[in-house]
């Protein structure tokens, strides 16, 4: 998609461009085929309109409210998002109340927590169900800024009678997601909602500096005084310093604190379950062992729903950490092996390969010697990639170019690439027999 793909380019007659793109709309609902390039439909919306048709939106039901009164309230104030919705009220909301705008927070499966704004508009906006509680994901709301965002993980902007419903074409949209700074999962969305004038560059980059500041205010509060400290790099069963303690824990003690320390808002014991084990769990297995942990670990370890009451440091943590301020040398410097390697608990799978991905992505695109040769010896000896990348920014005659080519010519040796100048992604990073 071009750079562009996700802003919608109404050019200077908004109206003729919604009229246009309602033709190709009518036609798509009526024979879901869609019209050749002459209507200049975007690609993602295209995409958006087929998954909405796979869906069966109704364009006569709204979207159904999931979440009422108390539940909502008890629901969205253990949300993490809630610790920075003051950040969000700043950027988006002022904006929001001074004009015929709303703004719109939606948890990760795009039901909508917080929508504020004028008077008059939060009135308009209820008529098609646009409420908090409310459920906004494509697969009920069809096409539309805050579940098109979630479904691609990326900002964008819908205009008009880009949404796939009817009763939702008066309004344009922009839409960010916002990520957890230390697992990359997807903790929800920031929206603005108005008419036309939404359809401009600056509403998405609005949203997505608010995303933005939402994630860097996140890391506050892993950043304070930690009540314990949990250590489970390269190791195949995790240690915790607590109260001048050092506790060698099982690798399933190690885990749960992992995911509990990637979930601040808490889990149920389904979702821990799901995170855990590969397989359908007995309840009775992981409620035994969250018993034996609280022998171990205290009144650290809450319920109802399972959470951490104080903030825990760890090593994966301040690899994060070090990633999310672009230290890339402190990151690799406290990377001593993969999170819990051992560890086949879904969750701490997702973990593990994000973080590797991210620290070799960083490395690969990193210029200083130093830090890449750093990786090189003692975490990408056999990945091939890395000594490409050492060999072409170390100066000529320098000692890390002369081992990085050596090095490297092994490599191409023992993967069978030979008269290879460079070698194809596949053989980017095997074992050593």
């Amino acid at each position: 998609m071009s750079g562009n793909g996700w802003l919608a380019e109404v050019g200077t007659d908004p109206q003729a461009r919604a009229r246009q793109i309602a033709h190709a709309h009518a036609a798509f609902v009526s024979t879901r085929e869609l019209a050749g390039s002459s209507t200049g439909l975007r690609e993602v919306v295209a995409q958006s309109w087929l998954r909405s048709s796979d869906a069966h939106v109704d364009q006569g039901t709204d979207p159904p409210v999931t979440l009422l009164d108390d539940d909502l309230l008890s629901y969205r104030a253990s949300h993490p998002l809630a610790q920075v919705i003051g950040v969000l009220r700043q950027i988006v909301g002022t904006a929001a109340e001074d004009g015929d705008h709303l703004m719109a927070v939606s948890d990760a499966a795009g039901r909508l927590l917080w929508v504020e704004g004028h008077r008059v508009a939060r009135a308009r906006a209820a008529r098609m169900n646009f409420v908090e509680g409310a459920l906004w994901d494509e697969a009920h709301a069809g096409t539309n800024a805050p579940g098109t965002a979630l479904a691609l993980d990326h900002e964008v902007q819908i205009f008009a009678t880009e949404h796939f419903r009817q009763t939702v074409q008066a309004w344009t949209c922009a839409a960010a997601p916002i990520h957890d700074p230390v697992s990359g999962r997807i903790l929800g969305v920031i929206d603005i909602t108005g008419g036309d004038n939404v359809a401009n560059p600056h509403s998405l980059a609005l949203v997505r500096a608010a995303a933005r500041a939402c994630e860097a205010a996140l890391w506050l509060p892993r950043s304070c005084e930690t009540a314990a400290r949990l250590e489970t790099l390269g190791r195949s069963e995790g240690v915790l310093l607590l109260g001048g303690r050092t506790v060698h824990l099982t690798r399933r003690h190690a885990e749960i604190l992992i995911l509990l320390m990637l979930h601040q808002e808490g889990l149920t014991g389904e979702q821990l379950a799901d995170l855990l084990y590969e397989d359908a769990a007995n309840p009775t297995t992981l409620r035994v062992e969250l018993t034996r942990l609280r022998r171990i670990v205290g009144d650290l370890l809450g319920s109802r729903p399972y959470r951490l009451t104080s903030a825990v440091g760890a090593d994966f943590l301040d690899v994060a950490a070090a990633l999310h301020r672009r230290d890339l040398a402190a990151a690799v410097a406290a990377y001593s092996g993969p999170l819990l390697p051992s560890s086949e608990a879904p969750g701490v799978c997702a973990q593990r390969r994000w973080l590797d991905t991210q620290l070799r992505a960083a490395v690969l695109a990193c210029a200083d010697t130093d830090t890449v040769r750093s990786w090189a010896d003692r975490i990408g000896f056999n990945d091939l990639q890395v000594w490409e990348r050492l060999e072409a920014i170390s100066p000529c005659q320098s000692p890390n170019r002369g081992v990085a080519a050596a090095r490297a010519r092994q490599l191409r040796a023992e993967y069978g690439l030979m008269g290879h100048a460079r070698h194809d992604a596949t053989f980017a990073q095997r074992p050593r027999n």
